[in-house]
């Protein structure tokens, strides 16, 4: 695996030390550094280990016919890790590939985990998950799609590529009660709540937008 890239050269960070003590899928680098206080004096000596896992794009698939979401479901290991229920609803996102930009990136994940692409898309914003630990930044869209028929529940079906061993549940929500569900805390995944509470101030725009 080639070394991961270094630090963007910054005048307020003076890096003494950048080793890679794990390079396999996403590399894990310990950095010695030290950072300029906000006196204006530089730190003391700091050691952070940085997980780089890169740039993702995700999309909240949004049907303004049927003021509908399409959202996901599926297993997350580190949910389990952190004391929470391991089945998590999520937007479809995924990593973007060396050189690929965003919107191709969620274009393509939104057709494997849902099996829709969007027609027109609104840049929301790029977002750190993990600022304290990982470089990863996520591209977040709403994408306008026609949602899928589902039962009572919502439910449409199973998504997800073999080869990766993907196993996703695809359920339809009405915007309302998703947006309700994310203000109240009901969405532990980040990504997810971001979109709907950004939903839930742009939604009569956008469906105006929209439907015109």
């Amino acid at each position: 695996m080639p070394a991961p890239a270094p630090l963007p050269p910054h005048p307020d960070i003076a890096v003494d030390q950048d080793e890679t003590v794990w390079n396999g899928r996403f590399p894990v680098q310990r950095i010695r550094f030290r950072n300029r206080r906000f006196d204006g004096r530089m730190s003391g000596p700091r050691v952070w280990e940085l997980w780089r896992r890169g740039r993702a794009a995700a999309l909240l698939p949004y049907d303004p016919q049927a003021d509908a979401v399409v959202l996901i479901e599926q297993f997350r290991l580190p949910a389990l890790a952190a004391g929470m229920a391991p089945v998590m609803v999520e937007v479809p996102a995924g990593l973007c590939d060396p050189g690929e930009d965003s919107e191709t990136t969620l274009r393509r994940e939104a057709v494997e985990e849902i099996g829709l692409t969007p027609r027109r898309l609104v840049h929301i914003g790029d977002f750190l998950l993990t600022a304290g630990g990982s470089d990863e930044c996520v591209a977040l869209y709403a994408g306008e799609v026609t949602a899928p028929r589902g039962d009572a529940a919502g439910l449409v079906g199973t998504a997800g590529l073999a080869a990766e061993e993907e196993d996703i549940r695809i359920r339809v929500w009405p915007a309302a009660r998703a947006i309700e569900t994310a203000i109240a805390g009901g969405f532990p995944n980040s990504v997810a709540a971001i979109a709907l509470l950004w939903l839930a101030a742009r939604r009569v725009q956008l469906r105006q937008e929209w439907t015109s």
